[in-house]
């Protein structure tokens, strides 16, 4: 009955929110059901509701992230207005002949910036977004190209925040069982291969790409190519940067105008990571990862973005007024988005309040055996993360408990599995999950209606998570990791071209 109890406000978000296509009141009213639970009736529910908002919005970490998307967002406004955006269309229009192959250089432009998932939205974001939709792909296929590369692509590196949070997570796990001759990174390394989800998330994008649509993105795109709208009658984009910012300036526009600010973007970033990790102190470039202050150095990056591109948009001879409209502008465009944030990290609070992680985890942990642990965690951390809208939650949940447990019922390769599976897993459910910060991203960068995101991006997820779940199993008799990947990718490319083929044929 507590697992029950548990999973009711999040899962009644999302469907709530799939059902009325109205995020934000389906996730107010989630959040009030869950403080119902936890005050025993419906009044004392509205107290405790905003009692959690005032704790969600003061919390540091989310402060400084409310900061860090309002200063992407105004960089972002800054790009555009100057014309850079524009320049980096043309140029790319030049050179790119069609749909698809606008479609893989998105997907290209995703596997390069790997080291964190919300500047791989915001810079491949704005450079593809005219790009696509002077080809006719909608924003609910471009939100999936660039949710589809993010956070896969963070997950393996080869450097990222993500993967110095991943190998912190490990080596406490390692403590825990007393491994010390054991190397953290060395275990991750030795699990990617075992993130099948991950790995095959990026490949379906190309095959997809070159097999067809299927689904409900199918009626995406067949709209978009047939009427020209990007985005379906009735939907609303989190974010539409036409609308919010007027006419850029395309006459004096150019390259540098888009190029130097994502070059300070993320040359910054890349030393505020490695810095407030400690770097400077002498720590190893893992070890400054594992310790770094990821709010606290993006937004030094964007700050330093805003500043560059502000500069920019002076020397075109705009004036001071025209800076500071751009600025609140950018801002504004992130209003929606931050709403949502806020409402999913309360949610968030909802399940911390009714344990939705130990619950799930104590259902399940009786009955497990070695040979079905790896396909049990991957499916433990997608219930996890998509009902908490938070892969790194999901993976603090679930690897203080699945690393110890593969340990003692298994040995050190069992474990290298367990890593793999923890972490495919929680990547499935921030990818999918309409309350997830990372999926909020991709629709924002992209202009696309956030529920529409959701709505034709599961089925795409479903096929690399239902072909992961075959390959778990099937690690009970094959060793190899990649050999199974090779077989994975193999069905999934039959899985993706036979339902592209029927998709077709409608």
């Amino acid at each position: 009955m507590d697992l029950i109890i548990s999973l009711t406000p999040p899962l009644a978000a999302v469907v709530l929110a799939l059902a009325t296509r109205r995020v934000n009141l389906s996730l107010f009213a989630s959040i009030w059901i869950g403080a119902w639970f936890v005050a025993g009736d419906p009044i004392s529910a509205v107290g405790q509701t905003f009692d959690w908002f005032a704790d969600v919005m003061t919390d540091e970490w989310n402060a400084r992230f409310l900061v860090l998307v309002s200063l992407l967002g105004a960089g972002a406004a800054f790009m555009y207005r100057t014309g850079g955006s524009h320049a980096v269309s043309r140029w790319l229009a030049a050179r790119v002949a069609s749909g698809r192959s606008s479609q893989l250089l998105t997907w290209l432009l995703g596997l390069i910036i790997f080291f964190n998932d919300y500047v791989n939205s915001v810079i491949v974001g704005n450079a593809t977004r005219d790009l696509t939709a002077r080809h006719r792909v909608s924003r609910e296929k471009l939100a999936y190209l660039l949710d589809s590369t993010s956070a896969p692509m963070a997950t393996l590196g080869p450097v990222s925040d993500w993967i110095g949070y991943q190998v912190s997570l490990i080596a406490a796990a390692f403590t825990t069982l007393s491994l010390t001759t054991e190397k953290p990174y060395l275990a991750f390394l030795q699990s990617i291969p075992w993130n099948f989800y991950a790995l095959l998330c990026l490949l379906a994008v190309p095959t997809i790409i070159m097999c067809g649509d299927f689904g409900p993105m199918r009626t995406a795109e067949k709209r978009a190519r047939q009427t020209g709208d990007l985005v379906a009658p009735g939907d609303t984009p989190l974010s539409s940067v036409e609308d919010d910012l007027g006419e850029p300036d395309t006459e004096r526009g150019r390259l540098w105008h888009f190029i130097l600010p994502l070059i300070v973007l993320l040359g910054v970033a890349c030393w505020a990571l490695w810095y407030t990790g400690g770097g400077a102190e002498g720590k190893p470039l893992m070890d400054a990862l594992a310790d770094t202050d990821v709010s606290v150095a993006l937004s030094w990056a964007a700050f330093a973005m805003v500043v560059t591109a502000m500069g920019l948009s002076l020397a075109q001879r705009h004036t001071l007024e025209d800076c500071e409209q751009t600025l609140l502008a950018g801002f504004r465009t992130m209003l929606p988005a931050l709403v949502i944030m806020v409402l999913a990290w309360t949610i968030g609070t909802v399940t911390g309040a009714l344990d939705t992680g130990d619950h799930v985890i104590a259902a399940t942990r009786d009955w497990l055996s070695p040979g079905l642990l790896p396909m049990l965690i991957f499916a433990i951390g997608m219930v996890i993360s998509f009902a908490t809208g938070s892969s790194w939650g999901a993976m603090a949940i679930l690897t203080p408990v699945a690393v110890p447990l593969a340990y003692n019922v298994g040995d050190l390769g069992l474990v290298h599995m367990a890593i793999g599976a923890i972490f495919s897993g929680s990547i499935f459910g921030d990818h999918c999950s309409p309350i997830s910060d990372t999926t909020v991203m991709s629709s924002i960068f992209a202009g696309s209606d956030h529920i529409a995101h959701v709505r034709t991006q599961i089925p795409y997820a479903m096929v690399p998570a239902a072909v992961s779940a075959l390959l778990y199993l099937a690690s009970m008799g094959v060793d190899s990791p990649w050999l199974l990947l090779a077989a994975g990718a193999l069905l999934q490319t039959g899985v993706i071209w036979t339902l592209g083929r029927m998709g077709a044929r409608d």
